[in-house]
């Protein structure tokens, strides 16, 4: 018998590796999830990677972050920083200034707009989340989470 992902697919014939399975069934949650999630953001003229950025600042507090630091923190890699802060910054949510011992470091730091626009986002996004989420219950959440964290952990490939 087919499982769920198999009948919403409309796949006929069973996955040959619970692997492959898995794999999908992680896309297509965090795709269902995702999707909610952008139409939140979307309502404040966010992406998701401007929204990651807007969070790790604020983690970071008035010290503010190098460029390359915060791209190391994004949760889903942007290949393009640098434009992704050139559109943060003219909407007035960071600001950008080169260090005075190191020139060639520029340190990102989120402004009292970008700030005030996370304090907007907390609840819908908090709200999206739960909404998606909550049902598990907590002991299965952190089940996915420690399953999650597992599958990171693995061993690189040789």
């Amino acid at each position: 018998m087919p499982g769920k992902l198999a009948t919403d697919i409309k796949q006929t014939r069973p996955f040959q590796h619970a692997e492959e399975e898995a794999y999908l069934n992680l896309l297509r949650t965090t795709d269902s999830i995702e999707n909610t999630l952008l139409l939140t953001l979307a309502r404040y003229d966010l992406s998701q990677s401007q929204y990651n950025v807007l969070r790790i600042l604020r983690g970071a507090g008035l010290e503010g972050l190098p460029c390359g630091e915060i791209g190391s923190r994004m949760i889903t890699r942007d290949p393009d920083i640098t434009r992704l802060l050139d559109r943060l910054e003219k909407r007035g949510l960071t600001s950008r200034s080169r260090e005075a011992k190191d020139r060639r470091v520029v340190t990102v730091r989120i402004t009292r707009s970008g700030l005030d626009m996370l304090a907007l986002l907390d609840k819908p996004v908090i709200d999206t989340l739960k909404s998606a989420l909550t049902h598990l219950g907590e002991r299965d959440l952190r089940k996915l989470i420690e399953l999650l964290e597992r599958v990171r952990d693995k061993p690189p490939l040789p």
